[in-house]
This record gives structure tokens, C-alpha cells and sequence, in this order.
């Protein structure tokens, strides 16, 4: 007989969830010194890859929606890593920039997956698997 234990245990919902808060528990004591926080470091990451970025096209490209990113990109900014400006060629939009401290972070933040995969145990080729199996999931071909 099943019991109710087991049947948990063989949920994929499950599985997920308990990787990805131990992804999020591996990166804290990586992100802690850096005086970032998970979703700040995603932040950040993104930002190095291209700044000035409006704030919604961020969330896009992070998941996020605006109630979401607007209060994340204002705690990155209090603590001196963005700015955020109106765009000169339309107010509406704000647009978010590394400041020099944001972009001194850039060798500690892209050095975090490398450690975090080691950690893991995890090959490229593992990693390659991975990434397109959570991209399916996430973003099944039926939305």
C-alpha cells in the first residue's frame, strides 16, 4: 500500500520545489558577502548582460511582474548598485543602471554559477539537460 508520504515524494511538484529552495539556499552564503539577496542577484546578473534597461522590460526578462520588480530594483538602488531614471525620450518609463559599485560586483556574481554547479556535481553536459527540461516546464509549448 501507498502511503500518503510516498505519493508526495513522486510528485514532480515536489521535486522542483524543494530544488529550488536549495538553490536558493546554495547561493546564500555566496551572495551574503556581496550584500545581495537571491532576487537581487538576478537583478544584477541580468544588468550586466545590458544596462540601462527599462524597469518592465527587466521583469520581463525575469519573470517578474511590476509589483515585483519595482520594489526589488528600489532596495538594489538604496543599497548603491542601480540607479533609476526617467528615460529623456519618454517619461513614462523608468530606466535602471548599474552605478560603479553595481558593476564592481561583476566578477563575484558571474564566478556564483560555476560554484553553485561544483556544488551540485554537475557537468556541462548535465547542466545543458537540465536547463532545457526546466525551459519545457516552464514554458510549455501549449500557452
Amino acid at each position: 500500500m501507498t502511503t500518503r508520504h510516498n505519493r508526495l515524494r513522486t510528485q514532480l511538484s515536489f521535486a522542483l520545489y524543494g530544488a529550488a529552495n536549495r538553490m536558493v539556499r546554495m547561493h546564500r552564503p555566496l551572495l551574503e558577502p556581496l550584500g545581495l539577496t537571491f532576487p537581487q542577484y538576478l537583478v544584477i546578473l541580468e544588468l550586466l548582460d545590458g544596462a540601462p534597461v527599462p524597469v518592465g522590460e527587466l521583469g520581463n526578462r525575469l519573470g517578474m511582474d511590476t509589483g515585483t520588480i519595482t520594489p526589488l530594483v528600489k532596495r538594489i538602488e538604496l543599497a548603491g548598485f542601480v540607479t533609476r531614471t526617467r528615460d529623456a525620450n519618454d517619461e513614462r518609463r523608468v530606466m535602471v543602471d548599474l552605478t560603479a559599485a553595481g558593476r564592481a560586483l561583476e566578477s563575484d556574481v558571474r564566478s556564483v554559477p560555476d560554484k553553485i554547479k561544483s556544488s551540485c556535481g554537475l557537468t556541462e553536459d548535465d547542466v545543458a539537460d537540465l536547463h532545457v527540461t526546466l525551459d519545457m516546464l516552464g514554458h510549455p509549448a501549449t500557452e
